[in-house]
């Protein structure tokens, strides 16, 4: 079954030219130029994943206040802000709103239609991991790759599909320390370190909300990070 990818961008060419060239990568698209419009189709069905602008019509952060409103329905569902400002206040607000990627509008279509496959891999290799990887346990943690789905102890965390695998590859070797380029290879992301710092901040908060004494992700100061622990 092919890929069903939403565009929400109030720019009517180059809402269409997205949509045209991810739909000659063999994707099913569906476009929409503001949030109202789109969360009217989303409450029927959620798309395989959504690709937004911040400003939509007259709403100037109509993007992440849907982007809030998705985040609400699913954890897993990927989101990709794609949009002309470019400031790292508005990077930080997106990601910390749960994001997957931020891409600003002077990439070109290969580089945009490259970042959606990426995340599509992401999903299936959580989805289908090898056979002694399905379920990782480290703890209280529990990582069920089959599910998509993180919890500590008996609460779940909500992790999005990239904080599944930034977490997935501090936890596969405790003790051991992995750089941000490292983090970015295994999770197939393409951003400047903070942008990996704001990942691991959100994933902390949300360990932190299901234990407030939680401290198993360790910064190492000018290297990167690790999980503490054993080693497995």
């Amino acid at each position: 079954m092919r890929k069903t990818i939403a565009i929400v961008e109030d720019e009517p060419v180059i809402r269409e030219n997205y949509a045209d060239a991810l739909r000659r990568q063999g994707y099913q698209v569906a476009a929409y130029p503001s949030r109202p419009q789109a969360l009217q189709a989303f409450r029927a069905r959620l798309p395989d994943l959504v690709i937004l602008d911040i400003g939509l019509d007259d709403e100037v952060e109509g993007g992440f206040d849907l982007c809030r409103q998705l985040r609400a329905e699913s954890a897993r569902l990927p989101i990709i802000f794609l949009t002309a400002r470019d400031s790292d206040f508005d990077t930080v607000s997106g990601l910390r709103l749960g994001a997957d990627d931020y891409l600003t509008k002077d990439i070109s279509l290969p580089h945009l239609s490259a970042r959606v496959a990426a995340l599509f891999r992401r999903l299936d290799a959580l989805a289908n991991p090898p056979q002694d990887e399905g379920l990782m346990r480290r703890g209280k943690l529990r990582l069920d790759n089959d599910r998509l789905e993180a919890n500590w102890g008996d609460e779940p965390l909500g992790l999005t599909v990239t904080e599944l695998w930034i977490v997935r590859a501090l936890v596969a070797r405790p003790g051991h320390v992995k750089t941000r380029d490292q983090l970015m290879q295994e999770a197939d992301i393409l951003v400047d370190a903070a942008t990996i710092s704001t990942h691991i901040k959100r994933i902390r908060r949300k360990f932190l909300r299901a234990d407030p004494e939680f401290d198993a992700i360790e910064a190492v100061y000018g290297v990167g990070y690790r999980w503490r622990g054993e080693p497995a």
